[in-house]
């Protein structure tokens, strides 16, 4: 496991698929920031879930997803709407 791991919600196979996409230390996830990074990840994995957006920018802000303010969690799911369709 590598520096991505030390972040809240960046288990190994989220990190390996944020390697995958040319994401490897914190400072890139935060340059390119959760939406974009999921979106990368979108491409590879058309499995990608709200969760896992949720969890990077949880990640970016240091803190566990489930604890991401209302506002956050609302902006969230409209892009994931924008790019998956409706939250099942």
């Amino acid at each position: 496991m590598g520096e991505l791991s030390t972040l809240p919600n960046i288990a190994t196979k989220l990190e390996a698929q944020l390697s995958d996409v040319g994401i490897t230390t914190i400072q890139q996830l935060q340059e390119v920031g959760s939406r974009e990074a999921w979106l990368r990840i979108l491409a590879n994995d058309p499995s990608a879930c709200i969760m896992r957006l949720s969890a990077l920018e949880g990640a970016i802000q240091g803190i566990r997803w489930h604890y991401l303010d209302e506002d956050t969690k609302e902006s969230l799911k409209e892009f994931y709407k924008q790019h998956k369709g409706e939250i099942k």
